[in-house]
């Protein structure tokens, strides 16, 4: 008797456990992070995506010379463009196999997140936001930036303080919009956005007249800048306004994915330190130097942790250079946009460019 009155009474506690319980299940499934093996699964699953289509598929701008940007004859060149091709050189042996697909600023997340593209190699910047509630997950990055404005040499425009009143073009759906805002604001100076979706327009409009200044990745405003009626006619302010570190990125919960990229990335940076280049890169095959063998996947097994061939390095350099070579392909002395490379040289040079051990 005691027995039945004893689990009538706690009848009521253990249904309110059952209930706290399956709540708090309802709420694991549906959060937006994902579980490790879900994210698991996300990751094979794009992983064999990739292998079984035989190709990658990476996300471009193809309007910004330098960067990314395809020609008449329909040939993609740039920073951005190279590192898809290293990736598809560390895959499959092959930098052409890759499909590029154009994606605007107000396109290019949701194409990630739908799996539309693999990768985003589209001069984006790294920011807090876009690494967490966005649902991006960054490799290194491949360019530091800041963001500048360009205005016309007659204007008589000399710092951001002249801009008081005046309309300044400025590209919607990035960080320029509101990095511009912010400056402003701080600086107490009121100003006119023209604002435009499409970089070509926000280019065209300027370039007509029609604002004052236009604001950019100082990158941008340079690679753009060369495509106006007459270039020379205009100049680039001084003033940096914001940090834009540029770097490519695959959608949040593919972990072993985001790792290939990354390592991808690395491999470009190391080989220059090591003195490693597409041209001399078979010359080190047979190295006795520890470091330069594990790198090269000549000892070791560090390109199967990654669910690659050992020698994906050596791929990588093979068919695309080291990080050097990429810039100065892309945007060194001997290309029209001549962009120094600052703080985009190795760690050793002064610069921020650094790779983690190959080990």
């Amino acid at each position: 008797m005691w027995k039945s009155a004893w689990i009538l009474a706690i009848a009521p506690l253990i249904l309110t456990l059952a209930a706290c319980s399956k709540e708090s299940g309802q709420t694991a499934n549906t959060a937006t992070t994902p579980s490790s093996s879900s994210a698991t699964q996300a990751t094979s699953n794009r992983w064999n995506t990739i292998k079984s289509r035989g190709q990658l598929i990476c996300g471009v701008s193809g309007e910004v010379p330098g960067f990314s940007f395809v020609a008449t004859d329909g040939k993609y060149s740039g920073i951005d463009v190279d590192i898809c091709r290293g990736v598809a050189a560390a895959l499959f042996d092959n930098p052409d196999a890759v499909e590029f697909r154009n994606l605007n600023a107000k396109e290019r997340f949701t194409a990630l997140q739908t799996g539309e593209v693999d990768i985003l190699s589209r001069n984006t910047t790294w920011t807090l936001s876009r690494d967490t509630s966005v649902g991006l997950e960054f490799a290194p990055v491949v360019f530091y930036d800041g963001q500048a404005i360009m205005v016309r040499k007659n204007s008589n425009i000399k710092s951001l303080a002249d801009l008081k009143d005046k309309a300044i073009c400025v590209q919607t759906g990035t960080t320029t919009e509101q990095n511009l805002a912010d400056q402003m604001r701080k600086r107490g100076i009121t100003y006119k956005p023209v604002v435009f979706e499409d970089v070509n327009v926000t280019f065209a409009t300027y370039a007509e007249g029609r604002c004052d200044g236009i604001t950019a990745d100082r990158s941008a405003l340079v690679a753009r800048g060369s495509l106006l009626p007459k270039p020379e006619d205009n100049v680039i302010l001084d003033e940096v306004i914001s940090s834009e570190p540029l770097a490519p990125a695959v959608a949040k919960g593919d972990t072993k994915w985001g790792d290939v990229v990354k390592w991808v990335v690395y491999s470009l940076v190391k080989a220059e330190e090591l003195g490693i280049n597409s041209q001399n890169v078979a010359q080190f095959a047979n190295s006795n130097d520890p470091d330069i063998k594990r790198f090269l996947g000549t000892e070791g097994n560090l390109g199967e942790g990654l669910g690659l061939t050992n020698d994906f390095a050596a791929r990588v350099i093979k068919h695309v250079g080291n990080y050097s070579e990429v810039y100065d392909r892309n945007l060194g002395p001997k290309t029209k946009l001549n962009l120094a490379r600052g703080q985009n040289q190795l760690w050793s040079k002064g610069g921020l460019l650094y790779s983690p051990p190959f080990r």
